[in-house]
Order: C-alpha cells, then sequence, then structure tokens
C-alpha cells in the first residue's frame, strides 16, 4: 500500500489514496469540488522501497479535491484573574477543510 507524509497548515499527515483528511483552511478562495495539490512531501514509501526528503522531496506532490469547506465545534475561551476582577470570556470556531486524497505522484 503507497502512503505519503506531507505537511500543510503547520502539521503533519500521513495519507494514502482516498483518505479523507481535515486540514487547517487554505489561503486563497476555494470552494467545494476544488483541486489541491500538496508540494511539500516529507516521505513517499511505495511498499518496497522509501523515500526521505531533505525536508521535502523534488518533483513529489499529493492531490486531493476539497468535499467538504466548514468550522469545527465551538470552544469556550475564558480569561480569568482573581482577586482584581478581571474576567472575559470568548467563543471560537476553527475553520477547516476537508480534502479527500486523489492520488500520489
Amino acid at each position: 500500500m503507497q502512503f505519503a507524509v506531507i505537511a500543510t497548515g503547520g502539521k503533519q499527515y500521513t495519507v494514502s489514496r482516498g483518505d479523507v483528511i481535515a486540514i487547517e483552511k487554505l489561503s486563497g478562495t476555494h470552494k467545494e469540488g476544488d483541486k489541491v495539490t500538496f508540494d511539500k512531501v516529507l516521505l513517499i514509501d511505495d511498499g518496497k522501497d522509501t523515500t526521505i526528503g531533505a525536508p521535502y522531496i523534488p518533483k513529489a506532490s499529493v492531490a486531493g479535491t476539497i468535499t467538504e469547506i466548514g468550522r469545527a465545534p465551538k470552544i469556550t475561551v475564558v480569561h480569568y484573574k482573581q482577586k482584581s476582577r478581571y474576567y472575559k470570556k470568548n467563543g471560537h470556531r476553527q475553520p477547516f477543510f476537508k480534502v479527500k486524497i486523489d492520488s500520489l505522484k
């Protein structure tokens, strides 16, 4: 089974063909159904031999399709300092893309 390790959004993901991963929102304007290419490939394994980049593998790429654009559930952020009447409460929803991996090259 062929797999690769890619870097996007400050994180690393192990992917193979057909996987669906949730990644950080990509810059630019994107919509569902768009094709995306990940050029920062750190490792490729095809079952027989492994290629490791230093830090990336030149001419290697992973292609995928955006299947969903959404926002994660809300988390509550509270800042509090005792005895000083300081209290702040905010909510945050992190945007994400769900990407289906089409091919490893």
